[in-house]
């Protein structure tokens, strides 16, 4: 039964208290992984930003730790992107997952290709990997050996998205480099155990989703997986969810008994990272990125900027300049700040560094709010 209509206050709030970003808590990175439902990672850095901006006492070397124990790993996985996700999560939600990576491909390769020549190919990249992690460079090279007829830049993508991979943590400061290596995902993380059916792991993932990022819309959850056709799954799950409907009338998706902080509950300023999960998991992003602010943050060809939240939505991004041991945290706002805000924000932005700062290397740092934008 819908109960009430929330607007955009109240789902701003909602959303934020369930990403952690009201106030921070005493949690491990595992258990962080996991109740976020990945931390997007494009790029090495920014999950560790994502958990330091939610969790009390965060430090790097608890989530590298995590990686190379092969407790959390990282992987293809929501919209054909880079996510940091616990094992077990890969586990019970790759399979489930793998619609969304294989219409990626035909998005980008719309002939298709024969079935055959696709098993075939797979099969051959994984018989190479079982010979040990390598590299995405040397095992494109190897695999256009063996099928000249086929361009590389779809064997690279046929393999990304059809074989289930992790890339190998090594000894970069953020736990991988650029180039990193890949192994099998099954065979690296043999001791998770089977793979999960898919519809058994897709009915986790939406109440997952939920408890992450509701309420939320069908079009919500379909946008953040990259999964299409995902009514009927909602549809055999209504009598186990609460329903709302957002101020457009959409109908809106959520678990019983979830957290609705009233809309003016205080929201502290908060650094978010590049790509952070909380502005990519919506097909409506105004509950938390104003329409007016979407094209200085969201940039083509998929490049999501690190921003600043105040009063619980983006208003600004920022950015980090070194130059011979000097660290400058430039925040450019886009529109004025209060003199509160701006204290709390020079605050935060020294925490932030403090925490950015290469490990054993000490430096001169400085915080700097410039002009609206």
């Amino acid at each position: 039964m819908t109960t009430s209509t929330l607007n955009r206050r109240q789902l701003n709030r909602a959303t934020l208290a369930r990403q952690w970003l009201l106030e921070r808590v005493e949690v491990s990175p595992l258990e962080a992984s996991e109740h976020l439902l990945g931390l997007q990672a494009q790029l090495p850095a920014p999950p560790f930003i994502g958990l330091w901006t939610r969790l009390h006492h965060f430090h790097r070397r608890a989530l590298l730790d995590l990686l190379h124990q092969r407790k959390i790993v990282r992987a293809t996985l929501m919209r054909a992107t880079l996510h940091l996700v616990s094992a077990a999560d890969y586990v019970r939600f790759r399979p489930a997952l793998q619609p969304a990576l294989a219409r990626s491909l035909q998005s980008f390769f719309r002939r298709g290709g024969d079935p055959a020549v696709q098993t075939a190919v797979l099969e051959a990249a994984r018989s190479l990997l079982q010979e040990g992690p390598s590299t995405f460079a040397v095992l494109r090279q190897r695999l256009a050996e063996r099928f000249p007829e086929l361009e590389p830049a779809y064997i690279a993508y046929l393999v990304r998205m059809q074989l289930p991979l992790v890339q190998v943590p090594d000894q970069g400061a953020w736990g991988f480099s650029n180039n990193p290596h890949y192994a099998v995902a099954f065979d690296w993380l043999r001791e998770e155990g089977e793979p999960w059916p898919p519809e058994e792991g897709l009915r986790l993932l939406v109440r997952r989703y939920l408890a992450a990022f509701g309420p939320a819309s069908l079009n919500d959850l379909q946008t953040w997986s990259g999964l299409g056709n995902l009514k009927p799954v909602l549809r055999s799950m209504r009598a186990e969810l609460h329903l709302y409907r957002d101020e457009q009338g959409q109908e809106l998706f959520d678990l019983p008994d979830q957290p609705l902080p009233p809309a003016d509950r205080p929201a502290p300023v908060r650094f978010l990272p590049d790509f952070d999960n909380v502005l990519l998991a919506y097909a409506r992003r105004e509950r938390i990125l104003p329409a007016s602010y979407r094209q200085a943050v969201l940039l083509p060809p998929g490049r999501v900027l690190p921003t600043i939240l105040v009063d619980g939505f983006v208003a600004g991004i920022w950015t980090i300049q070194r130059q011979q041991g000097h660290s400058k945290l430039l925040i450019t706002p886009f529109t004025t700040l209060s003199a509160d805000q701006g204290d709390e924000l020079l605050a935060e932005g020294e925490r932030l560094l403090t925490f950015l700062a290469p490990q054993g290397e000490a430096g001169q740092s400085e915080v700097q709010i410039l002009r609206p934008s």
